[in-house]
């Protein structure tokens, strides 16, 4: 059976709690990603931040992102899946939640990301499956609650 470990990314970065937008825009361009995880000191995940979230959120609504710390677009309890959840529950909670990406957790820490495009490149999916999360995901705003 085919689990989240199995297709996640595993080199998920995390862009600190206290650091600013501006630090997390940067890693994004760095790293040529669209999306990073929120962590505290302890390592765990307090949320997920992407690109969109910096324009809409802080720059469309006149925040200065040089300042605003990527703690404060962290909002609720994260959404995440284990590890060891397998495939359907992995694909069925991302359509559930509308998100093109979601971090991987095991023992309470970031131990991957899983985005759209390691469900497509994975091999174990229909274009069926994959079609019907990016309807999910494109019919409405993503839910980030658990």
């Amino acid at each position: 059976m085919t689990t989240a470990r199995d297709i996640m990314h595993r080199d998920a970065t995390c862009i600190g709690s206290t650091q600013t937008l501006l630090d997390a825009a940067r890693k994004m361009r760095e790293l040529g990603v669209g999306a990073l995880p929120i962590c505290g000191e302890d390592d765990r995940l307090q949320g997920i931040i992407t690109d969109r979230d910096i324009v809409i959120r802080c720059l469309a609504t006149g925040g200065d992102p040089a300042t605003t710390p990527a703690s404060a677009l962290a909002q609720g309890t994260p959404f995440y899946v284990d590890a060891d959840a397998n495939l359907d529950q992995v694909l069925t909670r991302m359509s559930e939640k509308r998100v093109k990406r979601v971090p991987v957790i095991e023992n309470h820490r970031l131990v991957g990301m899983i985005s759209e495009a390691d469900l497509a490149s994975c091999g174990q999916l229909s274009e069926s499956q994959l079609g019907q999360l990016v309807e999910a995901v494109k019919s409405g705003p993503a839910d980030h609650t658990p």
